[in-house]
């Protein structure tokens, strides 16, 4: 019999993406099996909705451990092995060979399953509980069950296993989302060009047939995708080429219900935090999770799932072992193939009781960008990151803290509709940067970050919005990470708040005093990042990311808040970076 199984060895369909964090396995599973595929088949959840799953497994008589799939998209094209966004649940063709049988199931409302998608509500969870049950009990399953998959298939992942299935034995949840305000909502600042598209790609391809997917179009399709040269290509899709592609999407036709009305209480019907968004917050009931957690993400992530993975890691209280991995750039690609070897010793681990080496080691293991290299901690921030002020000078350099400058500077934001052909020379600029002087030595940033802005403006409400690039000799500057504010919603919960990371509840908005001084702590999306000798770092604050010359991370831009206003930074305002041991 020939096994045809996707892998790193000589003859596998060769998987894109790292395969590990840095280190070598031992005892893993090998791709002994052929596969086969059991399609649609009904999985009666608790209330009596039917849901629709496929199962891969191993094509040989036997029990066998299962790792579930869960998520809105197509599971029929899981395998097409094209670079969209929602090619997320892993390769089957790489767990199946080596013992595993892989359930890809769809949630209510989508590929052909019964019900109402609602985006993350509770009843997901609980749908997830029972498809988990299911696996459990069928003749192929053994009952040791874990759960597999990125981005929306992990946070499925979340929402099972806070419902505690019995047979679930351990997650692997990378670029997960815990909480989908924070994904929605950045701080009060809408994400309206993830949320608008990514709704509107659920629909699309929720409203196409079973009988599209399964046609020899598709499969023409696939078989020309598999080709290794064009295959390898994928290897290197960024998050801002699945944003233009979930563009594209949207001018094809879908349903009004659920999705438009999803999009307008996302949108517009909750922009603060409610009962609403409190259904569809995981982070509360983390601490029930009693199981093995592996969590990661890349570095790139920033507006999107990268948040979540730092919350979810501290609200884990109650795991018996947490994981972590960070990748850098193109670490999860689509469709999604990285970590897989990793994967496969962390279920081998807990699901076939193999010593494989995956608890080896600090429990934090991450690239530091630029510098090529793994690190690891067993602690987040890294023990060995101090936060260092670097203040805005009213002169627009950045330095590390000296005596506060008594200047400031001031930009001017346009409100929707008014249009930049208004503005005159004379005006403020649009945007204001803070760069420091060449770099002597590398500077080592890990950690949590945030900025402490004293600021005032002319307006009832604005937005602040801080990115943080690393500029080069050649002046190319790269966008590193980035934190969000609606001015009105600055209160911070100064009970589990600590300095680099900020709380925000944003359950009520508070009027921004025209002309005050008001001091911000925005919080910044934790990273890591080498910046080299002879480099510069560079922060730049704005209040709109709608213009041509702003340069979102990933593409994500937000709503405007609307108002045009002269917002005004003192030279008090200053950066807190979690900074290492210096390098020569």
């Amino acid at each position: 019999m020939t096994v045809h199984s996707a892998g790193t060895a000589a003859g596998e369909r060769k998987l894109n993406g790292p395969q590990t964090t840095g280190r070598a396995y031992r005892d893993l599973s090998d791709p002994v099996f052929a596969m086969t595929v059991d399609q649609d088949v009904a999985v009666i959840v608790r209330d009596g909705t039917v849901l629709y799953a496929d199962v891969h497994r191993p094509d040989a008589p036997g029990r066998y451990p299962v790792l579930v799939s869960v998520s809105p998209y197509p599971r029929q094209i899981q395998d097409l092995g094209a670079p969209m966004g929602f090619i997320e649940a892993g390769a089957s063709d790489f767990f199946v060979p080596r013992g595993y049988v892989h359930v890809i199931a769809n949630l209510r409302g989508t590929g052909g399953s019964e019900g109402t998608f609602a985006f993350f509500d509770g009843q997901e969870g609980r749908d997830a509980h029972d498809i988990v049950e299911w696996a459990a009990v069928q003749d192929w399953s053994t009952g040791e069950v874990g759960m597999l998959g990125i981005s929306y298939f992990a946070m499925t992942q979340l929402a099972a296993a806070v419902e505690r299935p019995p047979h679930l034995r351990a997650i692997m949840p990378l670029a997960v989302t815990p909480d989908l305000y924070d994904a929605a909502q950045h701080h009060g600042l809408a994400s309206t060009a993830f949320i608008t598209p990514f709704l509107t790609m659920v629909g699309v391809t929720t409203r196409a047939p079973d009988s599209l997917w399964r046609s020899k179009l598709v499969d023409a399709v696939r078989t020309v995708l598999a080709t290794p040269a064009l295959h390898a290509k994928f290897g290197h899709m960024n998050g801002e080429a699945s944003i233009t592609m979930l563009h594209n999407l949207m001018r094809l036709p879908h349903a009004e219900h659920p999705w438009d009305d999803l999009w307008r209480e996302t949108i517009v019907a909750h922009p603060l935090r409610d009962p609403w968004w409190d259904e569809r917050n995981r982070l509360p009931d983390l601490g029930l999770i009693d199981i093995p957690v592996y969590l990661g993400c890349d570095w790139q992530n920033v507006p999107l799932h990268l948040p979540g993975t730092f919350t979810a890691l501290e609200a884990l209280t109650a795991s018996p072992e947490v994981r972590v991995a960070m990748l850098g750039d193109f670490g999860l690609t689509w469709p999604w193939e990285s970590l897989h070897v990793e994967a496969l010793a962390w279920f081998d681990h807990w699901l076939k009781g193999r010593d494989t080496g995956i608890l080896d080691g600090p429990r934090i293991r991450y690239i530091l960008p630029e510098a090529d290299e793994w690190r690891t901690s067993d602690q987040w921030p890294p023990v060995e990151s101090t936060l260092q002020p670097w203040t805005f000078a009213a002169d627009g350099t950045l330095a590390p803290a000296s005596d506060p400058d008594p200047g400031e500077r001031s930009f001017m934001v346009l409100g929707e509709g008014v249009g930049d052909d208004r503005r005159r020379p004379s005006d403020p600029a649009s945007s204001l940067q803070w760069t420091s002087t060449p770099l002597v030595g590398d500077l080592d940033v890990v950690g949590d970050i945030e900025v402490r802005l004293i600021a005032r403006t002319t307006a009832t409400d604005t937005a602040w919005i801080v990115t943080l690039f690393d500029v080069a000799p050649d002046e190319t500057a790269v966008p590193v990470t980035a934190g969000y504010l609606r001015a009105s919603l600055r209160e911070v919960d100064e009970s589990v708040s600590r300095d680099g990371a900020p709380v925000l509840p944003c359950r009520s908005a508070i009027v921004v005093p025209v002309g005050e001084e008001i001091e911000y702590r925005i919080p910044v999306v934790p990273n890591a990042r080498r910046f080299a000798a002879g480099h510069r770092v560079r922060v730049e604050v704005r209040s709109e990311d709608q213009s041509t010359e702003a340069t979102p991370i990933m593409g994500f831009r937000h709503a405007t808040v609307g108002t045009s206003s002269i917002n005004t930074v003192t030279a008090r305002s200053h950066i807190l970076l979690p900074v290492g041991a210096p390098h020569a």
